[in-house]
């Protein structure tokens, strides 16, 4: 009887995950930190214990959510005082200020998700991947 040769991985083949202390393979550990935004990724921040890789990628779906969020109501207020004072000289200059700035919040919106969207797929493939400034602070806080 001859044995089987062995199966090697080719390079479109996902690599071989480990578990992390939640039960779930990494990858799948850190894609589903970014799912429900802050209260996923502080789940997952605090519960693994093992995997460095988890912790980064929960905390970085936190700060994510967080300055998204924090950064649309902040656009929302700022954009409520300035109407309010700009529609008291004119009222079309008031609504088109009023327009420009709910499309920057559009423009704000469409980044973060694209943000959001390529973290998940990075997540998934097991690598760290740092957006700027706020990676910088997930990787830091990991490290604990």
């Amino acid at each position: 009887m001859q044995n089987d040769p062995p199966v090697q991985a080719s390079p479109a083949s996902p690599v071989l995950a480990t578990k992390s202390s939640t039960g779930l393979d990494e990858n799948v550990a850190s894609l589903l930190a970014y799912v429900f935004g802050v209260v996923s990724g502080l789940i997952f921040f605090l519960i693994e214990k093992d995997s460095r890789l988890v912790r980064f990628h929960g905390m970085q779906s936190t700060l994510l959510a967080g300055v998204f969020w924090v950064g649309e109501i902040a656009l929302w207020i700022l954009s409520a005082v300035i109407v309010l004072i700009i529609s008291q000289v004119s009222g079309l200059l008031g609504t088109l200020v009023w327009f420009v700035l709910m499309l920057l919040g559009f423009v704000l919106g469409i980044a973060a998700l694209i943000g959001w969207v390529m973290c998940m797929i990075k997540a998934y493939q097991g690598q760290y991947f740092k957006l700027p400034v706020i990676g910088n602070f997930a990787e830091k806080f990991s490290q604990k």
